[in-house]
Protein backbone atom coordinates (compact mmCIF):
# COMPACT_ATOMS: atom_id res chain seq x y z
CA UNK A 1 0.00 0.00 0.00
CA UNK A 2 1.32 3.47 -0.94
CA UNK A 3 2.65 5.77 1.97
CA UNK A 4 0.98 9.21 2.28
CA UNK A 5 4.35 10.61 0.53
CA UNK A 6 4.22 8.26 -1.85
CA UNK A 7 0.61 9.22 -3.33
CA UNK A 8 1.31 12.57 -3.13
CA UNK A 9 4.62 12.34 -4.95
CA UNK A 10 2.07 10.94 -7.87
CA UNK A 11 -0.57 13.44 -7.61
CA UNK A 12 2.22 16.31 -7.92
CA UNK A 13 4.15 14.52 -11.14
CA UNK A 14 0.32 14.56 -12.72
CA UNK A 15 -0.23 18.63 -11.38
CA UNK A 16 3.03 19.64 -12.94
CA UNK A 17 2.63 18.31 -16.10
CA UNK A 18 -1.08 19.58 -16.27
CA UNK A 19 -1.91 21.78 -19.82
CA UNK A 20 -5.76 22.20 -19.87
CA UNK A 21 -6.60 22.86 -23.42
CA UNK A 22 -9.93 24.84 -22.46
CA UNK A 23 -11.74 26.51 -20.20
CA UNK A 24 -13.70 22.98 -20.07
CA UNK A 25 -10.45 21.10 -19.10
CA UNK A 26 -9.49 23.46 -16.36
CA UNK A 27 -12.72 23.17 -14.42
CA UNK A 28 -12.21 19.27 -14.87
CA UNK A 29 -8.90 20.15 -12.78
CA UNK A 30 -10.39 22.21 -10.09
CA UNK A 31 -12.90 19.63 -8.98
CA UNK A 32 -10.86 16.60 -9.21
CA UNK A 33 -8.36 18.24 -7.21
CA UNK A 34 -9.56 21.09 -5.63
CA UNK A 35 -13.45 20.55 -5.40
CA UNK A 36 -15.41 19.21 -2.38
CA UNK A 37 -14.78 15.88 -2.55
CA UNK A 38 -10.83 16.47 -4.14
CA UNK A 39 -8.21 15.10 -4.03
CA UNK A 40 -6.72 17.55 -1.99
CA UNK A 41 -9.38 17.56 1.45
CA UNK A 42 -9.14 13.41 0.79
CA UNK A 43 -5.10 13.17 1.29
CA UNK A 44 -5.92 15.64 4.25
CA UNK A 45 -8.22 13.42 5.56
CA UNK A 46 -5.58 10.58 6.05
CA UNK A 47 -3.73 13.12 8.70
CA UNK A 48 -5.65 10.91 11.42
CA UNK A 49 -3.15 7.87 10.03
CA UNK A 50 -0.11 9.53 10.58
CA UNK A 51 1.36 8.79 14.05
CA UNK A 52 2.26 11.52 16.01
CA UNK A 53 5.97 11.75 15.31
CA UNK A 54 5.43 12.22 11.96
CA UNK A 55 2.68 14.52 11.53
CA UNK A 56 4.66 17.61 11.71
CA UNK A 57 6.26 16.36 8.42
CA UNK A 58 3.21 15.38 6.92
CA UNK A 59 1.57 18.69 7.04
CA UNK A 60 4.08 20.52 6.18
CA UNK A 61 4.04 18.20 2.93
CA UNK A 62 0.29 18.05 2.70
CA UNK A 63 0.40 22.00 3.03
CA UNK A 64 3.07 22.31 0.18
CA UNK A 65 0.71 19.83 -2.20
CA UNK A 66 -2.21 22.09 -2.20
CA UNK A 67 -0.02 25.14 -2.87
CA UNK A 68 0.73 23.75 -6.17
CA UNK A 69 -2.66 22.55 -6.79
CA UNK A 70 -3.46 25.71 -6.26
CA UNK A 71 -0.98 27.74 -7.70
CA UNK A 72 -1.02 25.60 -10.94
CA UNK A 73 -4.52 26.39 -11.47
CA UNK A 74 -4.08 29.89 -10.73
CA UNK A 75 -1.27 30.25 -13.50
CA UNK A 76 -4.08 29.01 -16.38
CA UNK A 77 -6.90 30.64 -14.72
CA UNK A 78 -5.05 33.87 -15.33
CA UNK A 79 -4.02 32.92 -18.66
CA UNK A 80 -7.30 32.48 -19.51
CA UNK A 81 -9.11 35.56 -18.00
CA UNK A 82 -6.12 37.84 -19.67
CA UNK A 83 -7.23 36.37 -23.12
CA UNK A 84 -11.07 36.90 -22.59
CA UNK A 85 -10.30 40.27 -21.53
CA UNK A 86 -8.28 40.99 -24.43
CA UNK A 87 -11.18 39.80 -26.78
CA UNK A 88 -13.96 41.37 -25.36
CA UNK A 89 -12.42 44.43 -24.51
CA UNK A 90 -14.85 47.35 -24.77
CA UNK A 91 -13.97 51.21 -25.84
CA UNK A 92 -16.06 52.36 -22.85
CA UNK A 93 -15.66 56.22 -24.45
CA UNK A 94 -18.06 54.85 -27.24
CA UNK A 95 -21.76 56.42 -27.33
CA UNK A 96 -24.02 53.48 -25.46
CA UNK A 97 -26.84 51.58 -27.40
CA UNK A 98 -29.91 53.80 -27.79
CA UNK A 99 -33.17 52.64 -25.93
CA UNK A 100 -36.07 53.11 -27.58
CA UNK A 101 -38.74 55.21 -26.86
CA UNK A 102 -42.31 54.33 -25.03
CA UNK A 103 -45.22 55.49 -25.90
CA UNK A 104 -48.26 55.55 -23.53
CA UNK A 105 -51.34 53.59 -25.25
CA UNK A 106 -53.83 55.46 -26.67
CA UNK A 107 -57.03 53.73 -24.79
CA UNK A 108 -55.33 54.94 -21.19
CA UNK A 109 -54.46 58.78 -22.78
CA UNK A 110 -58.32 58.48 -23.99
CA UNK A 111 -59.16 57.59 -20.39
CA UNK A 112 -56.78 60.45 -18.82
CA UNK A 113 -58.72 62.78 -20.95
CA UNK A 114 -62.13 61.76 -20.25
CA UNK A 115 -61.42 61.81 -16.12
CA UNK A 116 -59.72 65.15 -16.03
CA UNK A 117 -62.25 67.28 -17.91
CA UNK A 118 -64.66 66.09 -15.04
CA UNK A 119 -62.67 66.33 -12.32
CA UNK A 120 -62.69 70.10 -13.55
CA UNK A 121 -66.39 69.86 -12.85
CA UNK A 122 -65.67 68.36 -9.25
CA UNK A 123 -65.90 64.62 -9.98
CA UNK A 124 -63.55 62.32 -7.87
CA UNK A 125 -62.53 59.23 -9.20
CA UNK A 126 -63.77 56.16 -8.24
CA UNK A 127 -62.85 52.49 -8.74
CA UNK A 128 -63.98 48.77 -7.46
CA UNK A 129 -63.64 45.18 -8.04
CA UNK A 130 -63.41 43.72 -11.77
CA UNK A 131 -65.12 40.28 -10.21
CA UNK A 132 -68.14 41.40 -8.98
CA UNK A 133 -71.12 39.66 -6.90
CA UNK A 134 -74.54 39.43 -8.46
CA UNK A 135 -76.13 42.07 -5.97
CA UNK A 136 -73.58 45.19 -7.17
CA UNK A 137 -73.70 44.34 -10.61
CA UNK A 138 -77.41 43.78 -11.30
CA UNK A 139 -79.59 43.92 -8.51
CA UNK A 140 -79.48 46.76 -6.93
CA UNK A 141 -78.85 48.14 -10.05
CA UNK A 142 -83.02 47.70 -10.26
CA UNK A 143 -82.23 44.30 -12.49
CA UNK A 144 -83.54 41.63 -10.36
CA UNK A 145 -83.41 37.97 -10.92
CA UNK A 146 -84.96 37.07 -14.22
CA UNK A 147 -85.54 40.83 -15.32
CA UNK A 148 -85.20 41.09 -19.11
CA UNK A 149 -82.37 43.86 -18.95
CA UNK A 150 -79.92 40.95 -17.49
CA UNK A 151 -80.80 39.71 -21.29
CA UNK A 152 -78.88 42.58 -22.76
CA UNK A 153 -75.51 41.78 -21.70
CA UNK A 154 -73.63 38.09 -21.80
CA UNK A 155 -72.16 37.76 -18.57
CA UNK A 156 -68.97 35.50 -17.58
CA UNK A 157 -69.84 34.03 -14.56
CA UNK A 158 -67.47 32.58 -11.71
CA UNK A 159 -67.32 28.56 -12.02
CA UNK A 160 -66.31 28.13 -8.49
CA UNK A 161 -69.39 30.88 -7.09
CA UNK A 162 -72.39 31.51 -9.68
CA UNK A 163 -72.96 34.68 -7.53
CA UNK A 164 -69.43 36.11 -8.67
CA UNK A 165 -69.31 37.44 -12.25
CA UNK A 166 -66.90 39.56 -14.20
CA UNK A 167 -68.46 42.78 -14.11
CA UNK A 168 -70.19 44.24 -16.70
CA UNK A 169 -70.00 47.77 -16.27
CA UNK A 170 -68.53 50.06 -14.02
CA UNK A 171 -71.85 50.99 -12.53
CA UNK A 172 -71.24 48.76 -10.16
CA UNK A 173 -68.52 50.65 -9.07
CA UNK A 174 -71.52 53.49 -8.72
CA UNK A 175 -73.74 50.71 -6.64
CA UNK A 176 -70.72 50.82 -3.94
CA UNK A 177 -70.33 54.47 -3.96
CA UNK A 178 -74.21 54.68 -2.86
CA UNK A 179 -73.53 52.06 -0.37
CA UNK A 180 -70.95 53.01 1.56
CA UNK A 181 -70.64 57.06 1.12
CA UNK A 182 -72.76 60.05 1.83
CA UNK A 183 -74.61 62.40 -0.24
CA UNK A 184 -74.07 64.12 -1.84
CA UNK A 185 -71.75 62.10 -4.42
CA UNK A 186 -70.37 63.00 -7.66
CA UNK A 187 -67.77 60.36 -9.23
CA UNK A 188 -66.57 59.38 -12.45
CA UNK A 189 -65.67 55.33 -12.27
CA UNK A 190 -63.19 54.40 -15.46
CA UNK A 191 -62.43 50.72 -15.46
CA UNK A 192 -62.20 47.43 -17.29
CA UNK A 193 -65.83 45.52 -17.98
CA UNK A 194 -66.41 41.94 -19.59
CA UNK A 195 -68.81 40.48 -21.79
CA UNK A 196 -69.20 37.03 -23.59
CA UNK A 197 -69.36 38.30 -26.76
CA UNK A 198 -67.19 37.22 -30.06
CA UNK A 199 -64.25 38.91 -30.80
CA UNK A 200 -64.39 40.99 -34.30
CA UNK A 201 -63.43 44.37 -35.26
CA UNK A 202 -66.35 46.03 -33.64
CA UNK A 203 -67.11 43.53 -30.60
CA UNK A 204 -64.32 42.50 -27.73
CA UNK A 205 -64.82 40.27 -24.68
CA UNK A 206 -63.77 43.10 -22.82
CA UNK A 207 -63.33 46.37 -23.08
CA UNK A 208 -63.27 50.12 -20.99
CA UNK A 209 -65.46 52.01 -19.60
CA UNK A 210 -65.68 55.41 -17.90
CA UNK A 211 -69.15 56.30 -15.99
CA UNK A 212 -70.55 58.99 -13.97
CA UNK A 213 -72.83 59.53 -11.04
CA UNK A 214 -73.74 62.48 -9.57
CA UNK A 215 -76.92 62.67 -6.49
CA UNK A 216 -77.69 65.28 -4.49
CA UNK A 217 -80.78 67.36 -4.08
CA UNK A 218 -82.50 69.14 -6.45
CA UNK A 219 -80.58 67.68 -9.45
CA UNK A 220 -82.40 67.66 -12.78
CA UNK A 221 -81.87 66.49 -16.65
CA UNK A 222 -80.84 70.09 -17.31
CA UNK A 223 -77.79 69.63 -14.76
CA UNK A 224 -76.79 66.12 -16.82
CA UNK A 225 -77.19 68.20 -20.42
CA UNK A 226 -74.82 71.33 -19.17
CA UNK A 227 -72.51 68.45 -17.68
CA UNK A 228 -71.71 66.77 -20.92
CA UNK A 229 -72.52 69.44 -23.05
CA UNK A 230 -69.08 71.05 -21.42
CA UNK A 231 -67.55 67.16 -21.90
CA UNK A 232 -68.12 67.27 -25.67
CA UNK A 233 -66.56 70.77 -25.71
CA UNK A 234 -63.30 69.88 -24.10
CA UNK A 235 -63.28 66.46 -25.61
CA UNK A 236 -64.01 67.08 -29.49
CA UNK A 237 -63.63 71.04 -29.48
CA UNK A 238 -65.99 73.88 -30.13
CA UNK A 239 -68.84 73.70 -32.73
CA UNK A 240 -69.49 70.12 -32.23
CA UNK A 241 -73.15 69.61 -31.79
CA UNK A 242 -74.90 67.26 -29.96
CA UNK A 243 -78.14 65.58 -29.60
CA UNK A 244 -80.37 63.15 -27.32
CA UNK A 245 -82.58 60.32 -28.66
CA UNK A 246 -84.90 58.21 -26.08
CA UNK A 247 -83.48 55.49 -25.19
CA UNK A 248 -83.67 52.51 -22.08
CA UNK A 249 -81.51 51.58 -19.25
CA UNK A 250 -82.55 49.59 -16.10
CA UNK A 251 -81.00 51.98 -13.72
CA UNK A 252 -81.99 54.88 -14.92
CA UNK A 253 -85.46 56.86 -16.03
CA UNK A 254 -85.76 58.87 -18.21
CA UNK A 255 -82.74 57.76 -20.01
CA UNK A 256 -81.15 58.81 -23.63
CA UNK A 257 -78.33 58.04 -25.85
CA UNK A 258 -76.29 60.90 -27.01
CA UNK A 259 -74.76 61.60 -30.89
CA UNK A 260 -72.16 64.22 -31.25
CA UNK A 261 -71.70 65.54 -34.88
CA UNK A 262 -69.29 63.37 -36.96
CA UNK A 263 -65.68 64.72 -36.38
CA UNK A 264 -64.31 63.57 -39.28
CA UNK A 265 -66.57 64.39 -42.12
CA UNK A 266 -68.14 67.64 -40.23
CA UNK A 267 -71.33 66.00 -40.48
CA UNK A 268 -71.57 64.93 -44.45
CA UNK A 269 -71.40 61.53 -43.78
CA UNK A 270 -68.81 59.14 -43.54
CA UNK A 271 -67.77 55.04 -43.03
CA UNK A 272 -67.75 56.20 -38.93
CA UNK A 273 -71.14 58.03 -39.14
CA UNK A 274 -72.09 55.69 -41.39
CA UNK A 275 -72.74 58.30 -43.25
CA UNK A 276 -75.71 59.73 -41.50
CA UNK A 277 -73.67 62.58 -39.82
CA UNK A 278 -73.90 61.76 -36.58
CA UNK A 279 -71.81 59.60 -33.98
CA UNK A 280 -73.41 57.64 -30.96
CA UNK A 281 -70.52 58.19 -28.04
CA UNK A 282 -72.80 57.62 -24.50
CA UNK A 283 -75.89 56.38 -22.61
CA UNK A 284 -77.17 58.62 -19.60
CA UNK A 285 -80.77 59.50 -17.91
CA UNK A 286 -81.49 60.54 -14.29
CA UNK A 287 -81.43 57.53 -11.59
CA UNK A 288 -84.01 55.43 -11.52
CA UNK A 289 -85.77 55.57 -8.21
CA UNK A 290 -85.90 51.79 -7.73
CA UNK A 291 -81.99 52.28 -7.40
CA UNK A 292 -82.07 55.13 -4.89
CA UNK A 293 -84.47 53.41 -2.77
CA UNK A 294 -82.09 50.07 -2.76
CA UNK A 295 -79.69 52.03 -1.08
CA UNK A 296 -82.04 53.91 1.60
CA UNK A 297 -81.95 57.17 -0.42
CA UNK A 298 -85.13 58.93 -0.75
CA UNK A 299 -86.03 59.78 -3.87
CA UNK A 300 -88.35 62.18 -3.03
CA UNK A 301 -85.69 64.15 -1.18
CA UNK A 302 -82.97 63.51 -3.61
CA UNK A 303 -82.01 62.90 -7.19
CA UNK A 304 -79.47 62.69 -9.74
CA UNK A 305 -78.05 61.52 -12.75
CA UNK A 306 -75.53 58.70 -14.44
CA UNK A 307 -73.66 58.25 -17.62
CA UNK A 308 -71.73 55.94 -19.46
CA UNK A 309 -68.88 56.07 -22.18
CA UNK A 310 -66.95 53.62 -24.11
CA UNK A 311 -63.26 54.19 -24.08
CA UNK A 312 -62.58 52.36 -27.14
CA UNK A 313 -65.77 54.25 -28.94
CA UNK A 314 -63.97 57.98 -27.97
CA UNK A 315 -60.55 56.71 -28.98
CA UNK A 316 -62.03 55.42 -32.70
CA UNK A 317 -63.42 58.89 -32.57
CA UNK A 318 -60.51 61.25 -31.82
CA UNK A 319 -58.01 58.59 -33.64
CA UNK A 320 -59.71 57.04 -36.03
CA UNK A 321 -58.86 53.01 -35.13
CA UNK A 322 -61.96 50.69 -36.57
CA UNK A 323 -60.46 47.54 -35.33
CA UNK A 324 -60.92 46.93 -31.55
CA UNK A 325 -58.19 43.79 -31.73
CA UNK A 326 -56.04 46.43 -32.31
CA UNK A 327 -56.14 47.89 -28.74
CA UNK A 328 -55.03 44.50 -27.07
CA UNK A 329 -52.49 43.09 -29.72
CA UNK A 330 -49.45 44.41 -28.33
CA UNK A 331 -48.60 44.83 -31.96
CA UNK A 332 -45.72 48.04 -31.88
CA UNK A 333 -46.06 49.05 -35.27
CA UNK A 334 -49.68 50.31 -33.74
CA UNK A 335 -48.57 51.44 -30.51
CA UNK A 336 -45.51 53.51 -32.12
CA UNK A 337 -47.64 55.61 -33.93
CA UNK A 338 -48.99 57.25 -30.66
CA UNK A 339 -45.85 58.42 -29.80
CA UNK A 340 -45.97 62.03 -28.26
CA UNK A 341 -49.53 62.17 -27.83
Amino acid sequence: MLTLKEQIAGYEQEINTFSPSGAADLEAFRIKFLGAKGIVKMIFGEMKNVPVDQKKEAGQLLNAFKVLAESRFEQFKSLEDSVDKKESREDLSLPGTPLPMGTRHPLRVTEQKIVSIFEKLGFSVATGPEIEDDWHNFTSLNMPENHTARDMQDTFYVQTNPDWVLRTHTSSVQARILETQQLPVRVICPGRVYRNETISARAHCFFHQCEGLYVDKNVSFADLKQTLYYFVTEMFGEGTKVRFRPSYFPFTEPSAEMDISCTVCGGKGCNLCKHTGWVEILGCGMVHPNMLRNFGIDPEVYSGFAFGMGVERITQIRYQVNDLRLYSQNDVRFLRQFQGI
